[in-house]
């Protein structure tokens, strides 16, 4: 047959194919290890990515639904306004047609969470929002009857009540009964909601003559902007009007922050899978290098040699890209069953959502995981095409594959890079600079390691045993081998490390924050999910003149809206000392005492200052009543529980200002030896409705909102465990391809007297130096990379500041696990380089 027909030429590059890959295939654990975090990388991201999509959407139809077809929306503090308002606005030219509308958040008997109760005027809500019209009865008078309420599915099937069947409402202290009329049809209204005619639901809930929302539909052809500015002019101060989806997006914005650190942290766990990806290929390829030379000598092209390198990485990626977005779908399945859709934020109460395929995320982590493993790759394929085949051929010149790792400055300049990045201002309330100064930083280190590694170990004294000698002059003449194999564990420990200072500062922080929060003996609350609770003036006499109550400060909470575009701050008017305010609340940096000539005197959380501007000493207007108010803002304070905001005001102000002596919480002082039990016996038993406040001990308070804290940062741990586990695989992977591709030189020792033993002394030194460098590195890194995430990350985040505290046991203990695994590593790696005997391992060079 002719040498140059085309059989003759497909036989040799099939040929040429299988000496390239042969290697790899004797070696495909450490494929599949790869492929392995490049699924777990993709995973995480797509099971995130899954449950922020569902959960967002959910909730966006709901809010949808509430609004209907309305153009804009009139809305205000969380109290409601006066209804005089709504025939005002359904007067005006422009107006089609106005729907009042009084939303709250009420507690059902029996039940923690809230249920969202709506009252709407049927007619009105027809024709703008027709789904919360369109509930199945038999009697339409239902719809106007004061005690009838339709439920959504959801709903029923969380209070377990069906048509015809009643159930309680928490009001005050008392009880209402509502009876089911029926279930709501609407496909968006998926939520815990129940609706009810308005006038039913102001005098149930004891609100008549308040209303906290307008749906207003314009009239054909009108200016919506046009209108929407001739509202203002008659708004009352704290009652804003915007457009539906405005608000929409400042409820999405509440859970933003955290579901984008979500994604940040999986896309964390991806890129370490990208740098295991990049050690085994980079060793692999060096193992691999005088096969790849002989391949250029028998007439492989470099772009041949490339193309096919890169298939190997594609093939990987592919592999661990099909098998994250599979474990993806069914671990947001599970994950929605055991910690909902909020993953432990408490954002998303209520939804139900049901998992289903995104075509377009699954496209999107698929694709990054491939480019993952394909970027892993480009770098080591590279080298291999380009290196002189002669000079391949040659024993040890796998070296000088790592010569480009050894300059300092480009590693020098992305740290410092990383550095200028901490002072950037968030974008749209997010910290990109953040998380690209924390990119840097990383990078940057993983570029220094070969030049650090080759000072540490030129810098470290010559042993006295054998063994010893020859592991720290190995790796001080060859720092690009300890670079990749310590490039997925220095970033694992470090993001490991990170995570875990901030996690425990802020967990620290919570701590010594509700230490100060509650010096109190007992507490007692009318729920926090509910808006139609209250305790009465003759509630608040009652409480203080039980036998054993020493002190009692009570505190109301109004939810305010101050500007179009930010969530509802919270407003709590509560006993305070303004001569004293820090004995009552922690305040941070500077404060002022309100002189008696001074306005009012209010305290702003770190979210109000950060969000709004306001600053120590500023007289700033707040709307209060309806009206416009001057306070001086006397101080900042750190709020852990309100991401939105919060602004503490005297309760003799408000009440001076707003006329209403209810409150909502309370703080008990109790004499001398007596018993707290007995006391909340008593409370129940003189207060009217008083088996419907939760009361707890200080203690108590604080074990639970610990407990809280630490679901809401169960992913993250997960998280963090997952890029741990990267990283060991990466650092028994990377160690046993570079211990075998070391058979000749363990060969050549063994002729020239070394034992067995003696070689894996000398591994197990190797391992434990290289370990303890990277953690060292690891471990300095993570701590500068916590700084980022406690300073500038959560700061711009979340707009909470906290304390440094380090977890030295912990950290400790995992130093320890991580030095005994890596020698256990590098001794069960020198036994199976070790398997062959000495001379047939020499004799490869010959």
């Amino acid at each position: 047959m002719d040498r140059s027909s085309p059989a003759v030429h497909l036989s040799h590059r099939t040929l040429r194919l299988r000496l390239l890959f042969a290697p790899a295939f004797a070696h495909t654990g450490r494929a599949l290890l790869s492929a392995l975090a490049i699924a777990l990388g993709v995973a995480l991201g797509y099971a995130v990515q899954l449950i922020n999509r569902v959960a967002v959407t959910e909730f966006s139809q709901a809010l949808q639904a509430l609004s209907g077809e309305a153009d804009l929306e009139i809305s205000g503090p969380s109290g409601g306004f006066d209804e005089s308002l709504y025939p005002m606005v359904a007067r005006m030219p422009a107006v089609a047609v106005a729907s009042p509308v009084l939303a709250l958040e009420v507690r059902a008997a029996g039940k923690r969470e809230p249920l969202k109760l709506v009252g709407v005027d049927v007619f009105r809500a027809a024709r703008v929002q027709p789904e919360l019209a369109a509930g199945e009865t038999s009697d339409t008078l239902d719809f106007l009857r004061p005690d009838r309420v339709f439920l959504s599915q959801a709903a029923a099937d969380w209070l377990q009540v069906a048509v015809g069947d009643a159930f309680g409402v928490q009001v005050g202290l008392g009880e209402v009964k509502l009876r089911v009329a029926g279930i709501l049809r609407g496909e968006g209204l998926r939520q815990r909601l129940g609706v009810m005619d308005i006038a039913g639901a102001q005098w149930q809930l004891g609100l008549l003559g308040v209303i906290n929302r307008i749906d207003v539909r314009a009239r054909p052809g009108a200016d919506i902007e046009e209108l929407a500015a001739r509202l203002r002019t008659v708004l009352p101060a704290g009652v804003v009007v915007e457009r539906p989806e405005s608000s929409l997006e400042r409820s999405a914005s509440m859970s933003r922050a955290y579901r984008v650190n979500l994604n940040v942290l999986a896309l964390v766990a991806l890129f370490t899978g990208g740098l295991l990806v990049f050690s085994t290929q980079a060793l692999s390829v060096v193992q691999r290098r005088a096969q790849s030379a002989l391949l250029r000598v028998l007439g492989m092209t470099r772009r041949q040699l490339l193309a096919a390198l890169l298939a190997e990485a594609l093939a990987i990626g592919a592999v661990g890209a099909v098998a994250g977005v599979v474990l993806g779908h069914f671990g947001a399945d599970l994950v929605t069953r055991t910690l909902g859709a909020d993953l432990g934020s408490g954002q998303f109460r209520g939804l139900q959502p049901v998992i289903s395929a995104d075509p377009l995320g699954l496209a999107l982590f698929a694709l990054l995981g491939i480019a993952t493993a394909l970027a892993g790759s480009l770098a080591p394929a590279l080298e291999a095409a380009r290196a002189p085949a002669a000079q391949a051929l040659k024993a040890g010149d796998e070296q000088r594959v790592f010569e480009r790792l050894r300059p300092a400055l480009p590693g020098a300049v992305v740290v410092m890079l990383g550095a200028a990045l901490t002072q950037g201002p968030p974008v749209k309330g997010l910290p990109i600079f953040g998380y690209l100064a924390i990119a840097c930083l990383l990078v940057g280190t993983i570029m220094l390691m070969p030049r650090f590694a080759a000072w540490c170990f030129g810098a470290m004294p010559s042993a006295r045993n054998v063994p010893s000698r020859l592991a720290l002059a190995q790796l001080a003449g060859a720092p690009g081998q300890a670079m990749v194999s310590l490039a997925a564990i220095v970033a694992s420990v470090s993001l490991m490390v990170s995570m875990a200072i901030m996690v425990t500062s802020f967990r620290h922080s919570l701590a010594e924050w509700l230490e100060l929060l509650l010096p109190a003996d007992l507490y007692l609350r009318t729920g926090l999910q509910n808006e139609a609770a209250f305790l009465s003036p003759l509630d608040e006499q009652r409480i203080r003149a039980i036998p054993g109550v020493r002190r009692a400060a009570f505190l109301r909470r109004e939810q305010l809206l101050l500007s179009v575009g930010h969530p509802r701050v919270l407003l709590l008017a509560r006993e305070i000392d303004r001569t004293d305010a820090q004995m009552t609340i922690p305040l941070v940096g500077p404060f002022v005492v309100a002189k008696a000539d001074d306005a009012p005197p209010v305290w702003v959380s770190e979210a109000v200052s950060d969000l709004y501007g306001y600053r120590v000493a500023e007289v700033v207007r707040l709307p209060v009543a309806g009206r416009h108010v001057s306070f001086i803002v006397a101080g900042v304070w750190r709020d852990y529980a309100r991401q939105q905001g919060s602004i503490v005001m005297e309760r003799e102000v408000y009440i001076r200002l707003t006329g209403d002596r209810n409150a909502n919480d309370a703080a008990l002082w109790l004499e001398p030896g007596a018993d707290a039990a007995k006391v909340e016996d008593a409370i129940r038993a003189r207060v009217e409705g008083g088996a419907n406040l939760e009361m707890g001990l200080p203690g108590e308070i604080r074990e639970s909102s610990l407990r809280v804290f630490d679901r809401t940062f169960a992913v993250t741990y997960g998280l963090e465990a997952v890029a741990v586990v990267i990283g060991l695989f990466g650092l028994s992977s990377s160690f046993g391809a570079l211990v075998l591709a070391r058979r000749r030189e363990f060969g050549m020792l063994r002729h020239l007297g070394m034992t067995r033993r003696q070689v894996g002394a000398m591994l197990a030194v190797e391992g434990a130096f290289v370990s303890a460098l990277g953690l060292a590195a690891g471990l300095v890194l993570g701590w500068l990379i916590s700084l980022v995430l406690i300073h500038v990350v959560n700061r711009q985040s979340f707009h909470w500041s906290m304390d440094l505290h380090l977890p030295w046991g912990t950290l400790a203990w995992f130093a320890a696990a991580m030095l005994g695994l890596a020698v256990l590593t590098a001794l069960a790696s020198g036994r199976r380089a070790m398997s062959d005997e000495a001379v047939r391992a020499v004799r490869e060079d010959w």
